[in-house]
């Protein structure tokens, strides 16, 4: 329980599985790129490749897994997922200490994770929307949003001094047993999960890969928010490697000034995660998802006129925080809007293709970024990436959602019920409306 506020024991196991596999994967930060230089004695092109490739192909191929998951029962998916990813990363320190590890081996592993993570990411969404009422999402998107920045704060630390001490094959073995953990929580969560029934008008076809994007793009509040999102996130995180380069290379910080340049502002994700359901409590939702947005936006710009010594440590910690903070209250509305606007037969391939996209956009731009900075310098291409970030907030949704109208003619009442829930209409019934009978509320 937190602030109060309970979301029930299964929503506690699920809670947990994710805290433990996102603490794992943060203390392997940066161990794939280090045994690749380090142990196979990998160029820049080939460490550029492992982060790049592997995400964007990764992204490929968990295109057809979305319309896979949407008509199964989304707890063995998660499960499956999780074992997945722990037989996958297992196999590097175990092709380690046989002493036939090789780079291609690294680079398959990446794909692996990356689709595995996609689609786990996909599943827990629509199942956390069958597990709670809709009053409870942007409690529980807050609660993971808390947890993604709390273990930012304490994962990349531990891992690295786990590295130092140990090598960074024993911290890709940490974060293979943190998912097996994930995967033991989740099975403990128990309860029945009725099987999802696809409609006797939606056959099978080779198009329903694009149903997610087609539903998305078809949705006048998703659809910005889809492009904003999108775009924000490849933007932020194309300009990461060259920031590295600059203040590792050419401006001369430490390993450790930098790590605390990035770690010491997540303090600010955890408390805008804290503040987003009292803010849109007071303000409403619509204003918070659109003032968030727009302020985390004007933020990375300043990462260009960061100098040497103190003063330039300072303002990356001050213009990290600020960033850092925004997103903390703008990620968890953000995400139970789009839980909200979203059909519960649509929920999976909605955020796979969500997911798709974001992981590829990021992929491509960080590709593109590299050679900006090659030929601009990486001062003048972060410059740049801020100056377009300054346009995204025109992407955000002008208008709020429109309010339910009807009743609903199927039940959501959630697997457990919350006490919170009470008070709310856990019985409702849905129905489309009747002048938009392409697109749902929930």
């Amino acid at each position: 329980m937190v602030g109060g506020h309970r979301l029930g024991r299964r929503f506690g196991w699920l809670w947990g599985a994710y805290a433990t596999s996102a603490l794992g994967t943060w203390l392997a930060f940066g161990a794939f790129p280090l045994i690749a230089i380090r142990e196979l004695h990998a160029g820049p092109a080939e460490v550029a490749a492992l982060s790049c490739v592997g995400a964007a192909v990764g992204a490929a191929v968990a295109v057809p897994l979305g319309p896979w998951v949407e008509f199964r029962r989304k707890r063995p998916v998660l499960i499956a997922m999780d074992l997945l990813r722990f037989g996958a990363l297992l196999t590097v320190p175990a092709g380690f200490a046989l002493g036939v590890l090789t780079f291609v081996q690294l680079l398959l592993v990446s794909v692996v994770v990356a689709a595995a993570d996609i689609t786990f990411r996909a599943a827990s969404g629509a199942y956390v929307k069958t597990l709670l009422t809709d009053g409870d999402l942007l409690v529980a998107n807050a609660r993971f949003e808390s947890t993604a920045w709390t273990t930012t704060i304490i994962g990349p630390p531990l891992g690295g001094a786990a590295i130092g001490l140990l090598g960074p094959v024993v911290t890709v073995m940490a974060d293979a047993v943190s998912h097996l953990l994930s995967a033991l929580g989740i099975r403990a969560m128990g309860g029945h999960e009725p099987r999802p029934e696809r409609r006797e008008a939606e056959p099978r076809r080779a198009g329903e890969l694009l149903d997610g994007w087609r539903y998305i793009l078809g949705d006048e509040v998703l659809r910005p928010l889809f492009f904003n999102t999108a775009s924000f996130n490849a933007l932020v995180m194309a300009t990461q490697p060259l920031l590295a380069v600059l203040m590792l290379g050419r401006l001369g910080f430490a390993p450790w000034q930098y790590g605390l340049a990035f770690a010491a502002p997540s303090i600010g994700g955890l408390l805008g995660a804290r503040l987003a359901r009292p803010l849109v409590t007071r303000y409403g939702q619509h204003r918070v998802l659109v003032a968030a947005g727009a302020l985390r936006a004007l933020w990375p710009v300043g990462l260009a006129f960061v100098g040497a010594g103190t003063g330039g440590l300072l303002l990356v910690i001050g213009v990290e925080l600020g960033l850092i903070f925004c997103c903390g209250v703008f990620n968890p509305v953000c995400a139970t809007q789009r839980l909200r606007l979203t059909a519960p037969d649509r929920v999976a391939r909605t955020l796979s293709a969500w997911a798709v996209t974001t992981k590829a956009s990021t992929a491509l731009l960080t590709a593109v970024w590299g050679v900006l900075g090659a030929l601009l310098g990486p001062r003048t291409a972060i410059a740049l990436a801020g100056v377009l970030l300054l346009a995204t907030p025109l992407l955000l949704p002008r208008r709020p959602q429109e309010p339910l109208r009807g009743p609903l003619d199927f039940p959501v009442q959630p697997a457990e019920a919350s006490p919170s829930s009470e008070a709310s209409p856990s019985r409702r019934r849905w129905r489309p409306n009747s002048k938009r009978a392409s697109r749902s509320r929930w």
